[in-house]
């Protein structure tokens, strides 16, 4: 899943960034709403983490625009401020969560899985196809209850057609949403990673749609 970051501390920006790239996630990372606006209009992201004490352009104005635009995303919304008030006019500029600092990052995590299991309709934190299990807690994959270890793009890319199982998935979609913006992005390893992934799991576990791209549904439907 690809998550852009809009933090004008560094500091934070930075562990944010690090943190949940540890926990599979392909980050950008922006430092003024300007920016910030900038990517969430031209770029395809699972969910954005915004805050609103930015420069250039403040965070509500940043979400306002976005909405406008019918950038749909999940946004959870990070502040130092914590009144009443500025909850009610983050969710009113549409944001969907709302974490005040300070915050402990295990929360963030749990609340970022939570927006994008809904939004991709999920609501499980356990997401299943057949015998094929992945826990979005752990991380962990299962086979028939044994684990599975794959490495972390193949997991990107199991994880993304399962929160969108029973969807075809282009080639492009797969590549904007497990790589980041600095990765050097190349369609041939969409391939490579489908085939190794069939080899772990079984052949049938991702259909190729000719012309269109890939699909992950339950082996009965």
């Amino acid at each position: 899943m690809r998550v852009l970051i809009v933090e004008d501390e560094p500091t934070l920006g930075q562990q944010l960034k690090s943190t949940l790239e540890s926990n599979g996630y392909a980050i950008d990372l922006s430092t003024d709403g300007e920016d910030g606006h900038f990517m969430g209009s031209t770029e395809e992201y699972d969910a954005v983490i915004l805050d609103l004490g930015l420069p250039e352009i403040d965070g509500l104005t940043v979400l306002d625009r976005w909405r406008k635009e019918e950038r749909n995303f999940p946004v959870l919304v990070l502040t130092a401020r914590d009144s009443w008030s500025d909850k009610v006019a983050g969710l009113d500029a549409g944001a969907d969560d709302y974490l005040a600092k300070p915050f402990q990052t295990e929360e963030l995590i749990a609340r970022l899985r939570a927006l994008i299991r809904r939004a991709s309709g999920n609501a499980s934190s356990e997401l299943t196809a057949g015998d094929v299990r992945l826990d979005t807690r752990s991380g962990k994959v299962t086979l028939n209850g044994g684990p599975v270890k794959l490495t972390a793009q193949e997991y990107k890319l199991l994880s993304y057609l399962m929160h969108h199982k029973g969807k075809v998935v282009s080639r492009t979609e797969l590549i904007e949403h497990i790589y980041d913006q600095d990765f050097d992005r190349d369609s041939n390893t969409i391939e490579v990673f489908v085939t190794r992934i069939r080899k772990k799991l079984g052949a049938d576990v991702i259909s190729t749609i000719r012309g269109l791209g890939y699909s992950l549904e339950d082996p009965d439907s």
